[in-house]
Protein backbone atom coordinates (compact mmCIF):
# COMPACT_ATOMS: atom_id res chain seq x y z
CA UNK A 1 0.00 0.00 0.00
CA UNK A 2 1.38 3.53 -0.63
CA UNK A 3 0.09 6.95 0.96
CA UNK A 4 1.05 10.31 -0.08
CA UNK A 5 0.96 12.34 2.98
CA UNK A 6 0.87 16.17 2.30
CA UNK A 7 2.06 18.10 5.41
CA UNK A 8 2.89 21.92 5.66
CA UNK A 9 5.47 23.00 7.90
CA UNK A 10 3.71 25.58 10.99
CA UNK A 11 6.90 26.54 12.71
CA UNK A 12 10.51 25.73 13.18
CA UNK A 13 12.57 26.46 16.66
CA UNK A 14 16.28 26.00 15.95
CA UNK A 15 17.94 25.06 19.19
CA UNK A 16 22.18 24.81 20.06
CA UNK A 17 23.45 21.84 22.03
CA UNK A 18 26.01 22.92 24.16
CA UNK A 19 29.33 22.11 22.75
CA UNK A 20 28.51 22.42 19.06
CA UNK A 21 29.89 25.80 18.52
CA UNK A 22 29.94 27.19 14.75
CA UNK A 23 27.51 26.95 11.21
CA UNK A 24 28.99 23.61 10.67
CA UNK A 25 26.11 21.89 11.83
CA UNK A 26 22.15 22.94 12.22
CA UNK A 27 19.52 21.52 14.47
CA UNK A 28 16.05 22.46 14.62
CA UNK A 29 12.67 21.05 15.89
CA UNK A 30 10.14 21.52 13.33
CA UNK A 31 6.31 21.60 13.67
CA UNK A 32 3.78 19.98 10.99
CA UNK A 33 0.49 20.04 10.08
CA UNK A 34 -0.63 16.58 7.58
CA UNK A 35 -3.39 17.22 5.77
CA UNK A 36 -3.69 14.62 3.23
CA UNK A 37 -3.15 10.52 2.94
CA UNK A 38 -2.47 10.96 6.87
CA UNK A 39 -4.41 14.17 8.47
CA UNK A 40 -2.37 15.15 11.86
CA UNK A 41 0.26 16.48 13.28
CA UNK A 42 4.01 15.90 13.15
CA UNK A 43 6.96 17.10 15.64
CA UNK A 44 10.69 16.96 13.60
CA UNK A 45 14.34 17.00 14.90
CA UNK A 46 16.08 17.94 12.01
CA UNK A 47 19.81 18.16 11.76
CA UNK A 48 21.63 19.85 8.47
CA UNK A 49 25.16 20.07 7.74
CA UNK A 50 26.68 22.64 5.19
CA UNK A 51 26.24 26.53 4.88
CA UNK A 52 25.91 27.06 1.18
CA UNK A 53 22.27 27.08 -0.07
CA UNK A 54 21.25 23.91 -2.06
CA UNK A 55 24.39 21.95 -1.31
CA UNK A 56 23.72 20.54 2.45
CA UNK A 57 22.90 17.79 3.84
CA UNK A 58 19.62 16.64 6.33
CA UNK A 59 18.86 13.42 8.21
CA UNK A 60 15.34 13.91 10.21
CA UNK A 61 13.51 11.98 12.75
CA UNK A 62 9.70 12.77 12.98
CA UNK A 63 6.72 11.46 14.80
CA UNK A 64 3.50 11.44 12.66
CA UNK A 65 0.61 11.28 14.65
CA UNK A 66 -3.23 10.88 12.83
CA UNK A 67 -5.55 9.12 10.99
CA UNK A 68 -4.75 8.01 7.49
CA UNK A 69 -7.98 8.65 4.41
CA UNK A 70 -9.20 5.14 5.20
CA UNK A 71 -9.60 5.60 9.16
CA UNK A 72 -6.98 3.60 10.19
CA UNK A 73 -5.43 6.36 13.63
CA UNK A 74 -1.99 6.23 15.31
CA UNK A 75 1.47 7.03 15.55
CA UNK A 76 4.60 6.24 14.14
CA UNK A 77 8.32 7.30 13.82
CA UNK A 78 10.61 7.69 10.46
CA UNK A 79 13.80 9.16 9.54
CA UNK A 80 14.85 10.27 6.51
CA UNK A 81 17.68 12.52 4.70
CA UNK A 82 19.65 13.33 1.76
CA UNK A 83 21.62 15.79 -0.06
CA UNK A 84 19.44 18.91 -1.04
CA UNK A 85 21.11 19.20 -4.40
CA UNK A 86 20.82 15.72 -4.87
CA UNK A 87 17.01 13.41 -5.03
CA UNK A 88 18.74 10.15 -5.97
CA UNK A 89 20.75 10.26 -2.43
CA UNK A 90 16.96 11.13 -0.52
CA UNK A 91 16.37 8.26 1.61
CA UNK A 92 13.68 7.50 3.95
CA UNK A 93 12.09 4.55 6.04
CA UNK A 94 9.43 3.55 9.41
CA UNK A 95 11.32 2.86 12.29
CA UNK A 96 10.28 -0.83 12.94
CA UNK A 97 8.06 -1.11 15.93
CA UNK A 98 7.40 2.65 16.47
CA UNK A 99 3.69 1.88 15.52
CA UNK A 100 1.53 2.66 17.73
CA UNK A 101 -2.55 2.05 17.61
CA UNK A 102 -3.34 0.71 13.84
CA UNK A 103 0.03 2.03 12.66
CA UNK A 104 1.36 -1.10 15.09
CA UNK A 105 3.40 -3.61 13.03
CA UNK A 106 4.37 -0.68 9.80
CA UNK A 107 7.23 -1.26 7.78
CA UNK A 108 8.30 0.14 4.87
CA UNK A 109 9.76 3.11 3.19
CA UNK A 110 9.10 6.78 3.62
CA UNK A 111 10.61 9.40 1.59
CA UNK A 112 10.40 13.08 1.23
CA UNK A 113 9.30 13.94 -2.29
CA UNK A 114 8.42 17.25 -4.22
CA UNK A 115 5.89 17.92 -6.88
CA UNK A 116 3.41 20.91 -8.12
CA UNK A 117 1.49 20.22 -4.89
CA UNK A 118 4.58 21.01 -2.94
CA UNK A 119 6.30 18.36 -0.55
CA UNK A 120 5.31 15.15 0.83
CA UNK A 121 6.01 11.90 2.20
CA UNK A 122 5.66 9.08 -0.15
CA UNK A 123 4.90 6.17 2.32
CA UNK A 124 5.39 2.33 0.79
CA UNK A 125 4.31 -0.19 3.45
CA UNK A 126 5.84 -3.42 3.35
CA UNK A 127 3.72 -6.58 3.04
Amino acid sequence: MTLIARFTVDGAQPTRPPGLDGDWVGLLIFAKTFTSGITGTATTLFMSAGTEEGSRSYVATERITGRTDDGQEGSVVVQHGGLESDPATWFGHIVPGTGTGDFAGWAGSARIEHDDSGACFRIDLAG
